[in-house]
């Protein structure tokens, strides 16, 4: 982010209102943002970020991008020969589309190299195999990179920004920072397959942001305000598989389906990227061999809406079990471990979420406040951003302390405790205040 976008993003952030707004009708139709010189990170902050409203960005945004030149020919195509160079022996999670399971695909792994070998024989039998319509999904970008370097002896940082450079919209990451800092997997992800492959109807981990970008390729998006997708449950309470199903028709099944709200479709082209705001449901049909780089992203304008969306899940894995509340040992214990399993996080997580950008952050305002400031101490981010997002830590820090089943906790290993991590984010925002 350059000292001019910062400046501008700071102001923004010294003003803005508390809360995002989600639900009811889609909008029309979605922005498109055509030029990056007349588009400014604060632009994006209060037309589309704080109002939970998609928008998708020309491809001059990413024109830059060393994959967009290195990983498709000059036709357009996917270049499979450099990425066999680069990648080929990469073990990669691929799903088939042909198979339903649950609302999900079954997955398996096979190295990159033999999922081109199946993409090109897909190609020449006209768009089908044997082995069915098979989608190379969720494929983790840095694990990846990391991976060429042991062949290419290129460091993971130089390897990743010759790949593609983080746009400026998206750079309040904060579930990346997070993994990054704990140097486990992160959120950023490879999407990869021939014309005809898809994913089902889904919304994104956490209620988090997501962008995509096509490094080639189109897409088409069906996507669905938060609060909508309820509309489209059957009579058991389950979300559909595939939106596009006459089985939504069905009103003996789907008694509450609305045909006249339907989905606000997109048709994303090559190197345009989208931008899928908290809690928006979607489904995506590849229309062309294509490739595209997605991350998913949490920051202080959407931590509510993870924290919300946490208290569901275990609230709807209470429901499961409550049956044996009573006869069960350590019931709640059982349920976050459950939780956990099903979603990937438990209050316990989350807690050390908070705690990690927390710290980051109070490190930030400190260092500033002392005169200090400089890139690394920074992380790209400017004081005021640091505040904004202490503030934001710090409104849902106090909701998940008085949250009784994280009174269940134990949190007697924590270090700082719960409760002293609140008083010095709320330290900090005095501070700040003073300032």
């Amino acid at each position: 982010m350059d000292r001019e976008t910062r400046a501008t993003a700071e102001q923004h952030f010294q003003a803005a209102g508390a809360g995002i707004r989600g639900g009811g009708l889609a909008p029309v139709g979605v922005a498109f943002i055509r030029e990056p010189c007349a588009f400014s990170y604060a632009d994006f902050v209060t037309g589309f970020l704080l109002p939970n409203l998609p928008c998708v960005f020309s491809s001059a945004f990413t024109a830059s991008w060393g994959c967009r030149r290195r990983w498709v020919t000059p036709a357009g195509k996917p270049d499979f020969e450099y990425l066999l160079r680069k990648y080929g022996d990469v073990v990669v999670p691929v799903a088939n589309c042909g198979i339903q399971e649950y609302n999900s695909n079954p997955k398996e792994h096979m190295p990159l190299q033999d999922y081109i070998a199946y993409w090109q024989e897909y190609i020449q039998r006209g768009g089908s195999s044997p082995r069915g319509c098979l989608y190379l999904k969720d494929w983790h970008l840095c694990s990846g990179v990391c991976c060429s370097r042991a062949l290419h002896r290129g460091s993971p940082a130089e390897d990743l920004e010759d790949v593609f450079t983080l746009p400026a919209y998206f750079s309040s990451d904060w579930l990346n920072e997070f993994s990054d800092a704990l140097g486990v997997d992160d959120y950023r992800f490879v999407y990869a397959g021939p014309r005809g492959t898809w994913s089902p109807f889904h919304a994104d981990i956490f209620r988090s942001y997501s962008w995509s970008v096509n490094i080639c390729g189109r897409k088409k998006w069906l996507l669905f305000p938060p609060g909508q997708e309820e509309a489209l449950r059957d009579n058991h309470g389950t979300l559909p598989y595939d939106v596009t199903s006459s089985t939504l028709m069905d009103t003996h099944l789907h008694p509450t389906h609305l045909p006249s709200s339907p989905a606000l479709e997109v048709v994303q082209e090559a190197g345009e990227m989208l931008f899928v705001p908290s809690g928006w449901h979607h489904q995506v049909h590849n229309l062309d061999d294509t490739i595209s780089i997605n991350h998913n992203w949490v920051n202080g304008c959407n931590l509510a809406n993870m924290w919300h969306f946490l208290q569901q899940e275990l609230q709807a894995v209470q429901r499961e079990v409550g049956q044996w509340k009573d006869s069960m040992p350590d019931w709640h214990h059982h349920c976050q471990v459950i939780m956990r399993s099903c979603s990937g996080i438990n209050f316990e997580e989350f807690y050390h979420f908070l705690k990690v950008i927390a710290e980051r952050r109070l490190l930030v305002l400190g260092q500033g406040e002392q005169g200090e400031l400089g890139p690394s101490a920074g992380l790209g981010l400017g004081l005021q951003q640091a505040a904004f997002d202490i503030g934001r830590l710090a409104e849902v820090l106090a909701s998940v302390v008085e949250h009784p089943d994280f009174q269940r906790v134990d949190t007697s290993m924590f270090s700082p405790q719960p409760w002293e991590l609140l008083r010095q984010l709320e330290d900090a925002l005095v501070a700040t205040r003073a300032l």
